[in-house]
């Protein structure tokens, strides 16, 4: 999957992954992280999520990564904010009060770059790639992040044979697999959600369910 295949979805607003509201799971479990005030998040592939505000607004520093310039300037301009711009090695980075939005790829990220980072969000991030991809994505994570990082992990789990990705099937088997050997890992919520889901219904999808871990680098 190339960048253009974002950059595309963006330019023709195809962007049924973005949620109108801030995602309840976030709401629901992440004050039981227990984080300090001040501790600062990375948010992978975030879009133009509100969760991203909804973290500022719980008194952390927001470090959100993305790789398409319009969506990172349409979150600043649908909330009335200004920010600064600057360079940060390859990423172009927006800043307004305690949310940064570095526009680039997260692969050129570096273990600077968020060292200090305490907390991980991802709730799109892992379901938007291919499996390589995941593979990738897993590994970087383990080489950038400190160690004793708190967060959560949102998955979706369906045949995927029923529908083509993103968002991609991701089962706990390879979530394990990927996360196992550097994360602790415990599921806080196992839902199906199917109902919910006009797209996969439309699609034939017959079973999805969304899960949440809480994850803890090690």
């Amino acid at each position: 999957m190339q960048p253009e295949f974002w950059h595309k979805k963006w330019a023709s607003n195809q962007i049924g992954f973005h949620l109108p509201q801030v995602n309840p799971h976030l709401k629901r479990f992440w004050p039981a992280l227990s984080l300090e005030e001040g501790a600062r998040v990375l948010v992978p592939l975030c879009g133009k999520s509100l969760d991203l505000l909804w973290l500022a607004h719980q008194d952390h520093e927001v470090l959100g990564v993305e790789l398409s310039e319009k969506a990172v300037e349409e979150f600043f301009s649908e909330h009335g904010f200004d920010p600064a711009v600057s360079e940060q090695g390859p990423f172009k980075v927006y800043r307004a009060g305690s949310i940064e939005l570095w526009c680039g790829d997260f692969f050129e990220l570096t273990a600077g770059d968020v060292a200090d980072c305490s907390a991980l969000y991802d709730r799109a991030a892992l379901i938007a790639l291919p499996a390589e991809m995941r593979e990738r994505y897993a590994a970087h994570l383990k080489r950038i992040l400190p160690k004793e990082s708190l967060g959560l992990l949102i998955t979706l789990d369906y045949e995927q044979s029923q529908m083509p990705g993103p968002p991609f099937a991701v089962l706990d088997d390879e979530v394990r697999r990927l996360f196992g050997d550097s994360w602790a890992l415990k599921i806080l919520e196992d839902q199906d959600v199917l109902n919910e889901s006009g797209k996969f219904l439309e699609a034939g999808v017959t079973r999805l369910e969304e899960r949440v871990y809480r994850v803890s680098s090690r």
